[in-house]
């Protein structure tokens, strides 16, 4: 089946949109935050604890997986969620973002873009047809076109030709043929640029895709500049499809994006952050390396239904961390990953409850401090 987006409700004081998301594998209810399983693995975590931690769908890496095991492996296995064991929704990106940040020394033409890999620095070129043809044989829900994500800051005809750039392979990756189950989501650039934005947004609307993204933000940008290049773009995408803001994961944008129309994030922060012995809760993050916390004997947080806080104390998680178990980083990544989900499901009630700008002044005033 192709992916269906239905509009459940509207926000009445800002654009913030309550929705539901159907695919071949499963729906879930939007907004949502997608964990990142760069190599068809969301780090330290199995299937049955993505699951019970609130996760309904999840992103894995096309060039990542391109690299190894191979596109051409993944198809044999019966696709990505035979191979991963996962059964929900998958989204795969196009590999644009890890082209343009990891290789060093890339040369991007008309084509495709040339670069070395980060493995073995064997030359490789992606092309926009390429791209696909790979995100085809991964049997991913949602593809994702291929895409320029430009540097911050850079000049403004630079922007433009790069943007030009992304709709003229957005248009040639479109021509690829999905399987019957996929579903070919457009990219909006054009950086901080107000009228590139507006440009990016119409002309990809007019190629026509299931969902839309908006890429080229946590590039550098401030939040105030992101949160413009994300305005600048939603108020020009349709509302009977669904809008993705790339690469974001912080509870607070998670706010000021669906303020702006977002319905779908995703990040790796939350098992980032936790491999370095960090905690989201809802009175901020919390390092449990402090040593204040050797003798405490509560959980990460109280509240929590996470399997790390309903059996282990901040002092054995401590513990494992300063002795660098593998078990601290998961707990914490469980906990992490549940923290950011229960969010959503919280920020979804508001919603329907039309309560959504009272509940965000609570959850920030206590994350917050203030």
């Amino acid at each position: 089946m192709k992916l269906k987006y239905e509009l459940i409700k509207k926000d009445k004081q800002t654009s913030a949109r309550l929705g539901r998301l159907t695919t071949d594998h499963g729906s879930c209810e939007t907004p949502i935050f997608m964990p990142v399983g760069t190599q068809a693995s969301v780090k330290t975590l199995n299937p049955e604890e993505l699951v019970a931690a609130g996760s309904s769908i999840v992103l894995a890496n096309t060039y990542h997986l391109w690299l190894r095991p191979g596109e051409d492996v993944i198809e044999a296995a019966g696709g990505l969620h035979k191979f991963m064991n996962y059964s929900g929704p998958i989204l795969t990106d196009s590999g644009g973002f890890q082209v343009f940040s990891l290789a060093d020394t890339r040369k991007i033409t008309e084509e495709g873009v040339t670069f070395k890999s980060h493995l073995d620095g064997s030359n490789l070129f992606l092309t926009p047809e390429k791209s696909i043809e790979i995100q085809s044989k991964l049997g991913s829900d949602i593809v994702m076109s291929f895409d320029e994500c430009p540097a911050y800051p850079n000049t403004y005809d630079y922007i433009k030709d790069s943007a030009l750039r992304t709709l003229r392979w957005a248009e040639r990756g479109k021509k690829i043929k999905l399987k019957s189950h996929q579903n070919l989501f457009g990219i909006v650039q054009g950086g901080e640029f107000e009228d590139l934005r507006k440009m990016s947004a119409l002309e990809t609307v007019k190629i026509g895709f299931d969902g839309y993204a908006i890429g080229g933000t946590s590039v550098g940008e401030g939040k105030d500049v992101m949160y413009k290049m994300v305005e600048y773009a939603t108020k020009y995408l349709p509302e009977d499809k669904p809008r993705y803001l790339m690469g974001v994961g912080d509870p607070l944008d998670f706010f000021e994006g669906i303020k702006r129309g977002i319905d779908m994030f995703d990040c790796v922060l939350p098992t980032r952050i936790a491999r370095h012995g960090n905690a989201f809760t809802r009175s901020g993050k919390l390092n449990i390396r402090n040593l204040k916390y050797k003798l405490d004997f509560n959980p990460l947080e109280e509240k929590c239904d996470c399997y790390a806080c309903q059996n282990f104390s901040k002092a054995y998680i401590r513990h494992l961390i300063i002795a660098k178990e593998v078990l601290g980083g998961r707990l914490l990544s469980i906990h992490n990953i549940r923290f950011l989900t229960k969010l959503m499901e919280d920020i979804r009630l508001s919603l329907k409850e039309d309560r959504f700008l009272e509940f965000e002044q609570e959850f920030l005033k206590q994350y917050k401090g203030k």
